[in-house]
Parts: structure tokens; C-alpha cells; sequence
């Protein structure tokens, strides 16, 4: 039996949706497209049937198209959206299907589009996929390559941005920033005590393999023992301390965090998660895939 009109007719049942996926997450009607094709490219490719929920399956894909996309796009440091009295999103009205880009537009509102570019990539795609669609944050984790409680603070760290019209205070920033240094200073120098005082008491420390297995093979020149899940903060405070000398901060696709970059290359990357002055999570990714999804901007 060819599978492909049925596969065709099963895709086509999901356009409209996974374009307005894209489509909110890019603000542009143009790259919406573009990222729909690609994930109908994608699905041609993929045995679909492996594939249990067709649609999550699409809607992740297209989600992490357009990732690429607005990560592709910052780094090339392109405007995606001008003032509506210039190039706003109507205005790129696909001339094949008007209704429906005029449509979007006002689904999504030139306003609320310039607030959503001015947040990082990650959280863009964390709050419109939560906020907007309801995705649960255990199925957009690995989309923003972060873990389930890491996706849950970029998505609420958006909302704050998008709530307040403004990106948040530097106040907040500056506060991260001030607990993750102390952070770094009181491993590299061992204070079990200051990093005791730093983390919260259920903290929670997670690692992929990659930087478990490279913590292991300098265990023999008395490097401390790094599991994939460490909780609690003496056990936390323990494995850090005396580690990350040459950690450095960061911002980790917009968050505060810490990477440890050779040559300016990120090896590996630590993202905290603080709440109320505590570290409550820290995940470090030492995983080359991973990390090549990952936005890190070193700070001075």
C-alpha cells in the first residue's frame, strides 16, 4: 500500500496549525512557510511509522526549525520585525493566500510580535509553545535543549517581558549575575560554606553524560565525582567545590548561567536557575550537539 496520499491528506489536516506555530514564533508569514515545508521535508524523510502522535511529532519539528531560524537570524544580527507603519507582518502578506497571513497578523498583533523579538530564542519558543499553544514543559525541554525546570524559567522569564511590554529590569539581571559569580568564586576557591549559603536547600544539580564522563576520566588527578542527578545542597556544594576554575559567566540563550570556553569555543555550559537570591538548579551541558544549540555570550 503507498502510504504517501495518506500522508499527504494526515499533513495537510496539520498545516493550518503548525503555520500558526511558526508563525508566532518568527513573525514572519514568509519564514512560516519555509519552516512548514521544512518539516514536511523532514516527515518525507522519517519512517512514520515510528511516529505514535503525528501532530506533536510536526509541531516539534517545526518548533525546532524555527529555533535554528531565530538563532540563525540573531547571529546574523537581522531585524525580524520593523514598526507597523514600515514592514510590519501584514505586510508580508504571501499574495497566494491573503485571508489567511492578514489572519495571523491580527491573531498575534504587531505589538505583542515586537515585544517576542526581543526576547532570546530559546524563550521565545519555551513561552509561545507553553503559553500559547500548552505544550508541557517536559516536551519542550528537549526542543530548547534545557531541562524541564530550566524550560519552565525561560518561559517564565518571557512572560515577565511580555506582561511588563519591556525586557526585564537589570536589576534581575544584575542580581543573577551577582549570585552566579559568588557562585564561581566560592567553587574555584572551595568555600563549602559560601556555596552552601548560596544554593537552596532542595537544590538540584543535573549533568548529561558527556560532562560525567569527562569528569571521570580527571578523577585520577583528584577532580570530584560528578553524577548525572545530585541533590540537596551539601551534596551540591561537595561536587562543586574546587571545581569550575575556568568557568566563566554567560548568558545561556538569554539566561544568566556559566560555560567554561577554551579559545572562547564553549566546552561545556552551566545554567542556574535562581529564585529569590538561591541557586534551586544547575545543569551543566558538556554534550557537542547539545551545545551547538545553545546561544552563549561570555561576559566580561
Amino acid at each position: 500500500m503507498n502510504e504517501e496520499p495518506w500522508l499527504t491528506k494526515q499533513f495537510e489536516a496539520q498545516r493550518a496549525h503548525l503555520r500558526e506555530v511558526a508563525y508566532r514564533m518568527l513573525g514572519s508569514a514568509p519564514e512560516a512557510d519555509d519552516a512548514v515545508q521544512e518539516a514536511w521535508l523532514r516527515l518525507n524523510r522519517a519512517d512514520s511509522r515510528d511516529v505514535d502522535n503525528l501532530g506533536g511529532w510536526l509541531t516539534t519539528v517545526v518548533a525546532r526549525v524555527c529555533l535554528d531560524m531565530l538563532r540563525s537570524r540573531k547571529s546574523r544580527r537581522e531585524e525580524s520585525l520593523q514598526t507597523p507603519d514600515s514592514d510590519t507582518a501584514a505586510d508580508h502578506v504571501d499574495a497566494s493566500d491573503p485571508e489567511r497571513d492578514i489572519l495571523l497578523a491580527h491573531s498575534v498583533g504587531p505589538a505583542l510580535l515586537l515585544v517576542l523579538d526581543s526576547l532570546a530564542p530559546a524563550e521565545r519558543i519555551a513561552f509561545v509553545l507553553h503559553d500559547v499553544f500548552g505544550m508541557p514543559f517536559d516536551e519542550i525541554a528537549p526542543i530548547v535543549g534545557r531541562s524541564t525546570t530550566a524550560a519552565r524559567q525561560l518561559a517564565s522569564r518571557a512572560r515577565r517581558r511580555v506582561q511588563g511590554g519591556v525586557t526585564l529590569p537589570e536589576t534581575d539581571v544584575e542580581r543573577e549575575r551577582e549570585v552566579v559569580s559568588a557562585f564561581l568564586a566560592a567553587s574555584r576557591e572551595g568555600d563549602f560554606d559560601r556555596l552552601l549559603a548560596l544554593l537552596d536547600p532542595q537544590v538540584v544539580l543535573r549533568a548529561d553524560q558527556v560532562a560525567v564522563d569527562a569528569a571521570a576520566a580527571r578523577r585520577a588527578a583528584g577532580a570530584p565525582e560528578l553524577s548525572r542527578i545530585v541533590r540537596g545542597s551539601s551534596a551540591v556544594a561537595k561536587t562543586f567545590s574546587g571545581r569550575a576554575q575556568a568557568a566563566r559567566p554567560a548568558l545561556i540563550d538569554g539566561a544568566m548561567g556559566a560555560a567554561w570556553a577554551p579559545g572562547g569555543q564553549p566546552r561545556a555550559a552551566f545554567g542556574f536557575t535562581v529564585t529569590r537570591g538561591k541557586i534551586v538548579e544547575i545543569e551543566i551541558v558538556a554534550d557537542p550537539e547539545t551545545l551547538s544549540r545553545l546561544d552563549v555570550k561570555l561576559l566580561e
